[in-house]
């Protein structure tokens, strides 16, 4: 019996998924503001990584910076 050819992927580019940040035009991302900051948390309290979150990589520093200063100010919880 024969072996079957192997099948050939079809290769598709796609765009990249744009970060929520740069969507939306924000410029500074507030530490009071909480529910935005609670999006990149985890159940947990972590910070979700840039590849989960789909962060650019100046908002992912800029939105660790603001959850830093929220937790700091007793907004966030440092763990749940």
């Amino acid at each position: 019996m024969p072996k079957p050819s192997p099948k050939r992927k079809m290769v598709r580019f796609r765009d990249r998924a744009k970060c929520r940040f740069c969507r939306e035009n924000v410029t500074h991302i507030d530490y009071k503001d909480t529910q935005t900051l609670q999006k990149l948390v985890t159940t947990r309290g972590k910070m979700l990584s840039r590849k989960r979150s789909g962060n650019c990589a100046g908002h992912q520093r800029e939105a660790a910076r603001a959850l830093k200063r929220a937790r700091f100010l007793s907004l966030m919880p440092y763990i749940s």
